[in-house]
């Protein structure tokens, strides 16, 4: 929005007194920052003089915007990062007061708030309806699809709770699993045993890992075999019982190893496989055991599906701007 155009509507006006000025400083951020990040992200203009603000824009993207301020002024007693402004946002985007309409609600769930997952980052829970929707189905089911673009936590979301169910002494063991296929690329050879050929694939598992046991619980694990790394291609002949087993990047299975896989499951265990169908690296020939799997298993009793949109991204805002900008451009359209 520009400066003539915001300024010709009406200014809503919000107001923090007592005035706190270090608090005020932790809400505006260096050189008016986190300002900035709510005028992008909501589309509308603020001024300030002390802790007087007037924010112009349509009604519904400033009443967004006092939320958002209200929401960081709330947290201001310390400093606040911009991890913290950026997820907020999303938060906000994707969970508006007054509550969300009835489809959203449908999607969320009546008893959403009530999940709580035990990790060292404490309680970890959905951010958008469709990620709480998600863990909801993970607890309630022993298949879950999670199916959706970059950046709305499919991965993550499963790794949190795999540990929750470690934690709780609801399995015995964690299983990662994801086929080595290159995205476009030739590494050439990799040196080292089978682990180590693998470990580059599943770098953002151990990412999630770390981020949510900690460097040594996770290395011990290891060691003891709790947590364990099982390449897909190595998966035939094996029954596991008392895991939960994610099966990460599963739009690059074919379709014969996605049902070798899915009938691995044992007594006692969970999975969840996580893909994006827009990123499939396989050859133009070969068709993804992901999408068939959403064909074929979409009735069975007990597999749920969750599909994520882009409203669920939960990274940088530029992300979901790059990921709806590609579904949008279609390459057969350019002139040359």
């Amino acid at each position: 929005m520009t400066l003539d155009a915001a300024t010709k509507s009406k200014p809503v006006e919000l107001m923090f007194s007592p005035t706190d000025n270090e608090r005020l400083a932790n809400l505006c951020g260096a050189l008016d920052e986190n300002l900035k990040q709510v005028e992008y992200a909501f589309n509308v203009m603020i001024s300030r003089r002390g802790g007087h603000f007037k924010l112009y824009g349509s009604v519904e993207h400033t009443h967004l915007a006092i939320q958002a301020l209200k929401k960081f002024y709330d947290d201001s007693y310390h400093h606040l990062s911009v991890e913290q402004i950026q997820l907020g946002l999303i938060e906000i985007r994707n969970n508006p007061s007054p509550p969300l309409g009835d489809s959203d609600r449908a999607i969320a769930g009546s008893n959403a708030t009530s999940l709580q997952l035990v990790t060292r980052r404490g309680n970890i829970q959905g951010r958008t309806a469709r990620q709480t929707d998600y863990l909801f189905q993970i607890k309630k089911h022993d298949i879950t699809f999670g199916i959706g673009p970059a950046g709305t936590g499919k991965t993550y979301l499963a790794v949190a709770c795999a540990v929750d169910a470690l934690e709780r002494e609801l399995v015995s063991r964690v299983i990662l699993v994801r086929p080595a296929v290159e995205a476009g690329e030739r590494l050439g050879f990799l040196p080292g045993d089978m682990v180590q050929k693998v470990d580059p694939y599943l770098r953002p598992l151990y990412d999630a890992l770390y981020d949510l046991m900690g460097f040594e619980k996770v290395s011990k694990h290891f060691e003891r075999g709790i947590i364990e790394i099982a390449p897909l291609a190595f998966m035939r002949g094996r029954t596991l019982n008392q895991s939960f087993i994610i099966l990460d990047e599963a739009q690059n299975t074919t379709a014969e190893q996605m049902k070798m896989f899915l009938t691995r499951i044992g007594f006692g265990s969970k999975a969840v496989i996580t893909g994006d169908i827009t990123q499939i690296d396989l050859p133009k020939h070969q068709k993804s055991g992901l999408v068939e799997a959403e064909r074929v298993l979409k009735n069975v009793n007990g597999i749920a599906f969750t599909r994520f949109r882009t409203e669920d991204v939960v990274r940088h805002p530029l992300v979901q701007r790059i990921v709806d900008a590609y579904e949008k451009y279609a390459p057969d359209k350019e002139s040359g």
